[in-house]
C-alpha cells in the first residue's frame, strides 16, 4: 500500500489552522472543503482518462475526458460527510456511494451500518473519503468491502493519519485478502502524525473530526 503525503505551503496551512483548538465548526468545514479539494488534485493524478476528439471555435483537436464508469466517491459515515462537496467539487461526474460503519463494542470489529454501494464494482476507481486514519480498522474493513466487490484502484483520501493506523491497515489487508487480489492501494493525506495516545486519538491531532465539523458528538 503506497502513501502520499502532500506537501504543499496551503496545505499545511490549513491544517493548521484545523489542529487549533480555537477554530469554530463553520470555519472548520469550510477549511477541510478547501484541504480536501487540494488533497484530491493530487489523489486524482492517476485518474484513467481516454482521447477524445473535439472541435474548438476554430479548429478540430484532441484531448482527454474521463473514461466510464467514472470513479465512485466512497465517504465513510458521519466525518466523511464533510469532505463530500471538496472532493465532487474536482470530480463533478463522479458517481457517490456511502458506507457506514461502527466497531461492534463485543467483538470491538467494525460492523457496516449502512452500505449504498454498487455490488459490482469491477473495472472502478474508488476514493475513500475519512478524515482520520487512527487505528486503522474502519478503513481497513471498507478497502476490503471495495476490493471484494472488484475495485482494482482504490485511493483512500484522509486528512490525518497516525504511523499505526498505517501499519495496520496494512498487516489487516495482507491477512484477509487473497495474494492475487489485483488492486492498487494508495492513501493520500495531509499529515502523518507523531503517534496514537492511549485512547486512540492521533497526537498532535485536531481532535474529532465529526464533532469539529458538526459541533456535537
Amino acid at each position: 500500500m503506497e502513501t502520499l503525503v502532500v506537501d504543499h505551503p496551503l496545505v499545511a496551512h490549513k491544517l493548521t489552522t484545523l489542529r487549533d483548538v480555537r477554530t469554530d465548526s463553520p470555519t472548520f468545514r469550510r477549511l477541510t472543503d478547501e484541504l480536501v479539494t487540494l488533497l484530491a488534485y493530487e489523489a486524482t493524478r492517476d485518474v484513467r482518462v481516454t482521447e477524445v476528439t473535439i472541435e474548438t471555435p476554430l479548429v478540430e483537436t484532441t484531448g482527454i475526458q474521463l473514461t466510464r464508469p467514472t470513479p465512485l466517491v466512497v465517504p465513510i459515515l458521519r466525518a466523511g460527510l464533510g469532505m463530500l462537496d471538496g472532493m465532487t467539487r474536482l470530480l463533478p461526474t463522479a458517481e457517490v456511494g456511502f458506507l457506514g460503519m461502527a466497531r461492534d463494542e463485543e467483538t470491538l470489529q467494525p460492523a457496516t451500518y449502512a452500505d449504498r454501494l454498487p455490488q459490482d464494482l469491477s473495472g472502478r476507481q474508488c476514493y475513500v473519503l475519512d478524515p482520520m486514519l487512527a487505528t486503522g480498522g474502519t478503513l481497513a474493513a471498507a478497502l476490503k468491502l471495495l476490493v471484494e466487490r472488484g475495485a482494482d484502484h482504490i485511493t483512500a483520501i484522509c486528512l490525518l493519519v497516525a504511523p499505526e493506523g498505517l501499519v495496520a491497515v496494512e498487516q489487516k489487508l495482507v491477512e484477509t485478502l487473497p495474494d492475487d487480489h489485483g488492486a492498487t492501494l494508495r492513501v493520500v493525506t495531509a499529515a502523518v502524525d507523531e503517534r496514537l495516545n492511549e485512547n486512540g486519538f492521533i497526537l498532535p491531532g485536531l481532535g474529532d473530526a465529526g464533532d469539529r465539523l458538526y459541533g456535537c458528538s
